[in-house]
């Protein structure tokens, strides 16, 4: 038989099985990363904030990006609203950061709330992006290269914040657009983001992410009357590296409250381990079927081949 026979079918696929199920460590592992425990970030008590948008004169500053239509001291800004009153205001290519107004069911006046990249400590939009132009800093930050960005908009799409916004100037140039933690000229040297630093009311604290973790939920321990018993940021999708603490639910404040609380790239790992299993099996069950469907056609023509000579024969 010049075929592949029954037998030799289940040879091969099982062959290609042995393959994708063969222990992942040579092929396939990948280290648990657990983050970088020593790095930096910034606690936001939104019970401090009294929406003077020193943060945001102080981060356009820093960046150089153009004064905006209305000066930092106008407190109409607060009115803007968008898309039929929906959306409050949000960064884009002339902010990185921005303070909105919220004016909660809760007594006690209106609440503001400093909004900009929170840096995630596994970030969803460096795993969306397939040319690597985000990075993960040993400090903290989250980092993007736009010589590298080809501006498909993944990562905007997977930002579970909706913080990275896109500069429509130049079709040739493509660039994300979104607060990078002043990572050159401030992080890396050891010192806080302009916005901290010019805060008037120390609503932002900087400092190592594990003490802030415990100076976030010390505060709520000796004054539980006056914050919510929640540190946003914490957990949420894995953690992030600005986290909140607030006198109101944060709801009320236009956070998303039902975010996971561990990591996006987490959902994918299912999927991922399945991976090996389909690029082993699947072309061994098929390269299988191939050689059953031709090498019974060879058989057949075979066959007739050899009648046609025997008639020949006669």
């Amino acid at each position: 038989m010049n075929g592949i026979s029954r037998r030799g079918f289940f040879k091969v696929v099982a062959g290609g099985s042995a393959l994708a199920l063969a222990p992942k460590k040579s092929a396939f592992g990948m280290a648990e990363f657990d983050g970088y425990p020593e790095s930096m970030g910034v606690l936001v008590d939104l019970t401090r904030c009294i929406g003077c948008r020193t943060c945001e004169a102080a981060c356009n500053r820093e960046h150089g990006l153009p004064e905006p239509d209305l000066p930092f001291n106008d407190l109409s800004v607060f009115d803007q609203t968008f898309h039929g009153g929906t959306q409050k205001r949000r960064t884009d290519d002339g902010a990185f950061t921005v303070v909105n107004r919220y004016d909660t069911k809760t007594a006690g006046g209106p609440v503001y709330r400093k909004i900009q990249c929170n840096h995630c400590k596994e970030p969803a939009c460096l795993t969306s992006c397939f040319v690597s132009a985000y990075k993960k800093t040993k400090e903290g930050a989250v980092i993007y290269n736009p010589d590298v960005c080809v501006g498909c908009r993944m990562c905007m799409v997977a930002c579970p914040f909706g913080i990275p916004a896109y500069s429509y100037d130049s079709a040739l140039h493509p660039e994300v657009i979104k607060c990078n933690f002043c990572y050159d000229n401030r992080l890396k040297h050891g010192k806080p983001p302009a916005c901290v630093e010019a805060c008037p009311q120390e609503a932002l604290t900087f400092g190592h992410r594990n003490t802030l973790v415990k100076t976030a939920h010390e505060r709520i321990r000796a004054n539980p009357e006056k914050y919510v018993d929640h540190v946003y940021g914490e957990t949420e999708v894995g953690g992030t590296s600005w986290m909140y603490l607030s006198g109101v639910p944060f709801d009320q404040l236009g956070f998303n409250t039902s975010l996971q609380h561990h990591p996006i790239l987490d959902n994918t790992k299912s999927f991922l381990g399945i991976v090996p299993m389909v690029l082993g099996i699947w072309p061994a069950m098929f390269m299988g079927f191939h050689l059953l469907a031709t090498g019974g056609k060879k058989e057949e023509e075979n066959k007739k081949s050899q009648h046609r000579g025997e008639v020949h024969e006669e």
